[in-house]
Protein backbone atom coordinates (compact mmCIF):
# COMPACT_ATOMS: atom_id res chain seq x y z
CA UNK A 1 0.00 0.00 0.00
CA UNK A 2 1.38 3.67 -1.14
CA UNK A 3 1.08 5.91 1.97
CA UNK A 4 1.89 8.75 0.71
CA UNK A 5 3.24 10.48 -2.86
CA UNK A 6 5.97 12.91 -3.26
CA UNK A 7 5.23 16.36 -4.24
CA UNK A 8 7.02 15.52 -7.66
CA UNK A 9 5.60 12.36 -8.18
CA UNK A 10 2.52 13.83 -7.30
CA UNK A 11 3.24 16.81 -10.17
CA UNK A 12 3.96 14.24 -12.43
CA UNK A 13 0.40 12.34 -12.00
CA UNK A 14 -1.47 15.54 -12.11
CA UNK A 15 0.46 16.42 -15.37
CA UNK A 16 -0.33 13.46 -17.14
CA UNK A 17 -3.77 13.12 -15.88
CA UNK A 18 -4.06 17.11 -17.15
CA UNK A 19 -3.03 15.80 -20.29
CA UNK A 20 -5.46 13.18 -20.98
CA UNK A 21 -8.37 15.31 -19.69
CA UNK A 22 -7.46 17.90 -22.35
CA UNK A 23 -7.02 15.43 -24.87
CA UNK A 24 -10.83 14.06 -23.62
CA UNK A 25 -12.21 17.66 -24.48
CA UNK A 26 -11.13 17.66 -28.71
CA UNK A 27 -12.86 15.26 -31.40
CA UNK A 28 -13.06 11.91 -31.00
CA UNK A 29 -11.10 11.57 -34.41
CA UNK A 30 -8.16 13.33 -33.03
CA UNK A 31 -7.71 11.43 -29.02
CA UNK A 32 -4.85 10.19 -28.91
CA UNK A 33 -4.56 7.12 -26.34
CA UNK A 34 -2.45 6.80 -23.07
CA UNK A 35 0.08 4.90 -25.50
CA UNK A 36 0.88 8.20 -27.84
CA UNK A 37 1.21 10.36 -24.44
CA UNK A 38 3.12 8.33 -22.18
CA UNK A 39 6.89 7.04 -23.24
CA UNK A 40 6.95 3.63 -23.46
CA UNK A 41 10.91 3.43 -23.69
CA UNK A 42 13.08 1.47 -26.41
CA UNK A 43 14.74 -2.06 -25.47
CA UNK A 44 18.65 -1.76 -24.60
CA UNK A 45 20.77 -4.46 -26.03
CA UNK A 46 23.00 -5.58 -23.49
CA UNK A 47 25.17 -7.38 -25.42
CA UNK A 48 25.70 -4.17 -27.86
CA UNK A 49 28.44 -1.66 -27.03
CA UNK A 50 27.31 1.71 -26.78
CA UNK A 51 28.90 5.14 -28.58
CA UNK A 52 32.35 5.70 -26.98
CA UNK A 53 32.34 2.61 -24.84
CA UNK A 54 35.24 -0.09 -24.49
CA UNK A 55 34.48 -3.57 -25.44
CA UNK A 56 36.73 -6.77 -25.70
CA UNK A 57 36.64 -7.54 -29.80
CA UNK A 58 38.80 -10.79 -28.90
CA UNK A 59 41.28 -12.55 -26.84
CA UNK A 60 45.10 -13.47 -27.34
CA UNK A 61 45.97 -15.45 -24.54
CA UNK A 62 45.80 -13.21 -21.45
CA UNK A 63 45.62 -9.94 -23.96
CA UNK A 64 42.19 -8.43 -24.87
CA UNK A 65 42.36 -6.56 -28.17
CA UNK A 66 40.06 -3.88 -26.36
CA UNK A 67 38.15 -1.46 -28.75
CA UNK A 68 36.20 1.97 -28.43
CA UNK A 69 32.60 2.14 -30.04
CA UNK A 70 32.50 4.87 -33.12
CA UNK A 71 30.50 6.02 -35.50
CA UNK A 72 33.00 5.29 -37.93
CA UNK A 73 33.31 2.14 -40.31
CA UNK A 74 36.19 0.94 -38.14
CA UNK A 75 37.01 0.94 -34.03
CA UNK A 76 40.14 2.04 -32.91
CA UNK A 77 41.35 -0.94 -31.07
CA UNK A 78 44.67 -1.44 -28.94
CA UNK A 79 46.58 -4.84 -26.79
CA UNK A 80 45.43 -4.38 -22.94
CA UNK A 81 45.70 -6.06 -20.14
CA UNK A 82 44.79 -5.03 -16.74
CA UNK A 83 47.65 -5.86 -14.16
CA UNK A 84 46.50 -7.05 -10.86
CA UNK A 85 48.15 -7.51 -6.68
CA UNK A 86 48.05 -11.28 -5.09
CA UNK A 87 44.54 -10.59 -4.13
CA UNK A 88 43.56 -9.72 -7.90
CA UNK A 89 42.61 -6.21 -7.30
CA UNK A 90 43.46 -4.01 -10.57
CA UNK A 91 46.86 -2.02 -10.22
CA UNK A 92 47.79 -0.93 -13.62
CA UNK A 93 46.67 -0.92 -17.00
CA UNK A 94 48.77 -1.77 -20.15
CA UNK A 95 47.33 0.01 -23.60
CA UNK A 96 49.55 -1.37 -26.90
CA UNK A 97 49.39 -0.33 -30.40
CA UNK A 98 51.88 -0.63 -33.60
CA UNK A 99 53.24 2.36 -34.54
CA UNK A 100 53.98 3.33 -38.57
CA UNK A 101 57.05 5.85 -38.47
CA UNK A 102 59.62 4.98 -41.54
CA UNK A 103 62.46 5.97 -40.17
CA UNK A 104 61.81 6.35 -36.43
CA UNK A 105 62.82 3.76 -33.39
CA UNK A 106 59.85 2.89 -32.30
CA UNK A 107 57.68 0.44 -33.69
CA UNK A 108 55.04 0.09 -31.11
CA UNK A 109 53.85 2.74 -27.95
CA UNK A 110 51.80 1.54 -25.21
CA UNK A 111 50.13 3.66 -22.41
CA UNK A 112 50.29 2.67 -18.60
CA UNK A 113 48.29 4.01 -16.54
CA UNK A 114 49.66 3.34 -12.55
CA UNK A 115 47.99 4.37 -8.81
CA UNK A 116 47.93 7.98 -8.18
CA UNK A 117 50.64 8.07 -4.96
CA UNK A 118 53.19 6.59 -7.44
CA UNK A 119 56.72 8.13 -6.84
CA UNK A 120 57.37 9.51 -10.17
CA UNK A 121 60.72 10.32 -9.90
CA UNK A 122 61.21 6.51 -9.07
CA UNK A 123 60.39 6.12 -12.82
CA UNK A 124 58.93 2.53 -14.14
CA UNK A 125 60.97 0.12 -14.45
CA UNK A 126 60.00 -3.06 -17.06
CA UNK A 127 61.47 -6.17 -17.14
CA UNK A 128 61.32 -9.48 -18.64
CA UNK A 129 61.74 -13.04 -17.43
CA UNK A 130 64.82 -11.63 -14.81
CA UNK A 131 66.76 -9.74 -17.42
CA UNK A 132 67.93 -5.99 -16.71
CA UNK A 133 65.18 -3.89 -17.94
CA UNK A 134 64.31 -0.45 -19.00
CA UNK A 135 63.55 2.24 -16.88
CA UNK A 136 60.81 4.77 -18.22
CA UNK A 137 59.32 8.34 -16.95
CA UNK A 138 56.18 9.54 -16.41
CA UNK A 139 54.15 11.64 -18.41
CA UNK A 140 51.18 12.74 -16.28
CA UNK A 141 48.48 12.60 -13.50
CA UNK A 142 44.91 12.08 -13.95
CA UNK A 143 42.33 11.76 -11.19
CA UNK A 144 42.44 8.02 -12.87
CA UNK A 145 46.30 7.52 -12.12
CA UNK A 146 49.63 8.56 -13.33
CA UNK A 147 50.47 7.90 -16.66
CA UNK A 148 53.70 6.80 -18.50
CA UNK A 149 53.43 6.82 -22.41
CA UNK A 150 56.37 4.45 -23.30
CA UNK A 151 57.77 3.79 -26.69
CA UNK A 152 59.05 0.47 -27.60
CA UNK A 153 61.55 -0.95 -30.75
CA UNK A 154 61.66 -3.67 -32.16
CA UNK A 155 64.46 -5.39 -29.82
CA UNK A 156 61.78 -4.66 -26.88
CA UNK A 157 58.97 -6.07 -29.00
CA UNK A 158 60.77 -9.30 -30.00
CA UNK A 159 61.79 -9.51 -26.13
CA UNK A 160 58.54 -9.69 -25.09
CA UNK A 161 57.40 -11.81 -27.93
CA UNK A 162 59.78 -14.70 -26.63
CA UNK A 163 59.39 -14.11 -23.22
CA UNK A 164 56.92 -15.89 -20.71
CA UNK A 165 56.23 -12.79 -18.57
CA UNK A 166 57.15 -8.85 -17.70
CA UNK A 167 57.67 -7.25 -14.42
CA UNK A 168 56.56 -3.91 -13.82
CA UNK A 169 57.65 -2.04 -10.92
CA UNK A 170 57.13 0.94 -9.09
CA UNK A 171 57.37 2.79 -6.01
CA UNK A 172 54.81 4.30 -3.84
CA UNK A 173 55.48 7.70 -2.84
CA UNK A 174 54.13 6.99 1.01
CA UNK A 175 56.48 4.32 0.91
CA UNK A 176 59.55 4.68 -1.14
CA UNK A 177 61.65 2.63 0.41
CA UNK A 178 59.35 -0.10 -1.09
CA UNK A 179 58.92 -1.96 -4.29
CA UNK A 180 56.03 -2.74 -5.50
CA UNK A 181 56.18 -5.59 -8.73
CA UNK A 182 53.62 -6.42 -11.14
CA UNK A 183 53.45 -9.34 -13.23
CA UNK A 184 52.38 -8.49 -17.19
CA UNK A 185 51.50 -12.13 -18.81
CA UNK A 186 53.47 -12.64 -22.18
CA UNK A 187 50.61 -15.39 -23.16
CA UNK A 188 49.40 -14.72 -26.54
CA UNK A 189 51.39 -10.94 -26.89
CA UNK A 190 52.46 -12.04 -30.83
CA UNK A 191 49.12 -13.32 -31.70
CA UNK A 192 47.66 -9.70 -30.75
CA UNK A 193 50.27 -7.71 -31.69
CA UNK A 194 50.04 -9.39 -35.41
CA UNK A 195 46.06 -7.83 -35.63
CA UNK A 196 46.76 -4.85 -33.08
CA UNK A 197 45.64 -1.20 -34.89
CA UNK A 198 48.39 0.33 -36.66
CA UNK A 199 48.90 3.86 -35.66
CA UNK A 200 50.69 6.25 -39.11
CA UNK A 201 53.11 8.84 -38.27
Amino acid sequence: MIKSLTPFTLAALLAVSSSLSAQESTTEQTEPTADQILDLGQPVDSGTPQLGERYSKETHGDWDLACVKTDAETDPCSLLQILTDPEGNPMAEVSLFRIDQPGGQAVAGATIIVPLETLLPAALTISVDGAPGKRYNYSFCTPLGCIAQIGLTQADVDTFKAGGEATLSLRPAPAPDQLIEMKMSLKGFTAGFNVVDVVQQ
